[in-house]
């Protein structure tokens, strides 16, 4: 490693050896790090780097740079940590690709479904990173599968809040991850999975049909198969919807990060046909606190309306009267078994549409559109939210009239609003 210091920027120089990497990490407010590959070859996630060309990260990055060969990286700008790791488990994680790889292979000859591959494990051990090396490595090689977050509190599909699945057919770029052009997105409001669990069971298996379905209708998804990243909650009700999202989405391959009880666990539930393995975490993954969690949130609820520094949105502010709109939530008080309709279950008021009427209650949420036509009972069925989402930044209910602030996609249609109180918005400021 080489170092240059002027008056402005601090320049640093790297060889690293093949199968190692260079990683490093932006705490500081406001600061950038420039990076570019000198020689030879290198890729940050499974995404490969241009030679020359200069990639810019801000606040809050944390980065590794691999390479399979050897390469020269330069650094331009103050990091808070950086160092050379010469063990990790990326020849594991190819290994991984290279099994999924033979199964879609096999999946080919035989006309059927390609692998669908789960990967799990508690917090902070790097699954949102492994299904996105997967991901580019299949896209590199011609695949072209689907993408399903599971993740609550990550958002990398929408925002915070919300599951989803998105078709990916090019390799994710590096400072702002894989095209975001028309996911489908099923609202749940909260941050955990705890918070309805009968609510994301419901959702989960929505979107699983939804997904079986899409894959039919398209040969080359159908075989190149499907990566769902799950979120970190893994005891108790959380290794029952792992089972749950398992069985939902026919999964053929489970991989297990860096939790050997979760494996034996799994081994001893899931039917033998499914394959699943353990996994070593990164080295370089980190542990996050809650603030920092709280703060990726608001950063990424932030994009969903204004966009990247790269690419820039201009969200619209506009009066509704309430007389246009429906506006619910999901999930009512529980009532005893006496009180309960004959046939009616005690969750199912876990479920239940409670119309809303405008109170100061509502105002800096995120509400999910419903374009549905149907009946209110029907609706939580069918609460795909085509990537609409908004804010009610005033309520002057004298006026009857309701200001909100919506997405650049949003502007002609007289929709229902799905309100799942849970999770505060920071786009307004």
């Amino acid at each position: 490693m080489s170092t240059s210091d002027d008056k402005r920027t601090l320049v640093q120089e790297f060889k690293l050896d093949p199968d190692s990497e260079l990683r490093f990490e932006i705490e500081s407010k406001n600061e950038k790090v420039y990076l570019v590959l000198k020689s030879g070859s290198a890729e940050v996630f499974g995404t490969e780097l241009v030679k020359g060309k200069s990639y810019e990260f801000a606040s809050g990055a944390k980065v590794a740079v691999f390479t399979w060969q050897g390469c020269t990286l330069e650094l331009k700008g103050k990091t808070d940590v950086h160092y050379v790791a010469k063990e990790t488990p990326m020849i594991m994680y190819s290994n991984c690709h290279a099994a999924l790889e033979l199964m879609r292979v096999s999946a080919e000859k035989d006309n059927v479904k390609g692998p669908v591959t789960m990967v799990v494990g508690p917090c902070d051990v790097g699954k949102s990173t492994l299904c996105r090396i997967l991901l580019n490595y299949a896209v590199r090689m011609g695949r072209r599968p689907l993408f399903v977050d599971l993740d609550l509190g990550q958002g990398q599909i929408s925002v915070p809040g919300t599951i989803g699945a998105l078709l990916v057919e090019r390799p994710a770029s590096i400072d702002e991850g894989f095209s975001q052009e028309a996911p489908l997105v099923y609202h749940f409001g909260h941050k955990t999975p705890g918070a309805n669990p009968a609510l994301f069971s419901m959702i989960i298996t929505q979107l699983a049909n939804t997904v079986k379905e899409r894959i039919e209708v398209n040969k080359k998804t159908k075989m190149s198969g499907v990566i769902i990243n799950s979120c970190g909650w893994i005891k108790g009700i959380g290794y029952k919807q792992l089972l749950h999202t398992a069985i939902a989405f026919e999964v053929d391959v489970i991989l297990v990060l860096d939790q050997e009880r979760l494996y034996n666990e799994l081994v001893r539930d899931i039917p033998n046909f499914v394959k699943v393995v353990l996994l070593p975490k990164s080295g370089g993954v980190v542990e996050r606190s809650k603030s920092a969690r709280s703060e990726a949130r608001d950063q990424r609820i932030r994009e969903y309306f204004y966009g990247t520094p790269k690419n820039s949105l201009y969200p619209h502010s506009f009066d509704i009267k309430w007389s246009e709109v429906k506006i619910y939530k999901i999930g009512a008080p529980a009532l005893p078994d006496s009180c309960l309709p004959l046939g009616m279950k005690a969750e199912d008021h876990l479920t239940k549409l409670v119309q809303l009427t405008p109170n100061a209650g509502l105002l800096h949420h995120l509400f999910a559109v419903s374009f549905s036509e149907k009946d209110d009972d029907e609706i939580i069925n069918s609460h795909g939210i085509e990537n609409a989402i908004v804010v009610i930044e005033e309520i002057p209910v004298v006026y009857n009239v309701v200001d909100t602030k919506v997405p650049e996609l949003w502007k002609k249609y007289k929709p229902t609003l799905v309100i799942h109180v849970g999770v505060s918005s920071e786009a307004r400021k």
